[in-house]
């Protein structure tokens, strides 16, 4: 029986690394999934699905899974979506559809809160229907758990005011413990530091 999964994780987590290892997986096995992602995430460029450690590989916008027919989606053996935190309600009760009406599988990953602690839309939906709720653990500076995303400045300030969807990587994010996040501290060896 199909279902809808949510993975999500601080930044740096390995979010994309993972979802690229589940299609690689599939692939192995003689079965296709489908990489999925918004169109607002271009930092890689486009239709491109990135990770840090330098694995990589190509994609759909998610307006273009919206587009395509069921027989077309069908085809597929599971759906994976890289930064579901950006999608709409609407577009989370799409892939509700694909996994309930089409029976296939979708596994979503994503950020599950801002850099000021507050849900991403995508988030809060996905939160409230996936069948499954995963985490994605990486650890702050100090070694427990970053639970919190850290937006921080050029001069190593961490941010808690501004737009919810500024786009960057390891250049203005990092994940923190709480007791660190609340503090603002990026740690002896912080991005602005270094």
């Amino acid at each position: 029986m199909a279902k809808l999964y949510f993975r999500y994780g601080v930044m740096g987590s390995s979010k994309s690394a993972n979802a690229l290892m589940v299609r690689y997986n599939y692939e192995e096995r003689g079965q296709s999934a489908l990489m999925v992602k918004p169109a607002i995430d271009q930092r890689e460029g486009e239709r491109v699905v990135n990770s840090r450690i330098g694995l990589n590989y190509a994609c759909i916008w998610f307006e273009e899974l919206e587009q395509m027919a069921p027989e077309a989606i069908r085809a597929y053996q599971c759906v994976i979506v890289d930064e579901a935190q950006f999608l709409t309600r609407a577009q989370v009760d799409c892939l509700t559809q694909i996994v309930d009406d089409m029976g296939v599988p979708v596994i979503c990953y994503g950020l599950r809160a801002d850099f000021s602690g507050r849900l991403f839309p995508g988030s809060e939906a996905l939160l409230a229907c996936a069948d499954v709720i995963e985490e994605v653990k990486t650890i702050c500076w100090c070694g427990k758990k970053a639970v919190c995303n850290a937006r921080f400045d050029a001069n190593g300030v961490v941010l808690k005011e501004g737009e919810q969807v500024v786009l960057g990587a390891n250049d203005c994010y990092i994940g923190l413990c709480r007791k660190h996040w609340k503090a603002g501290d990026l740690g002896p060896d912080g991005p602005a530091r270094q």
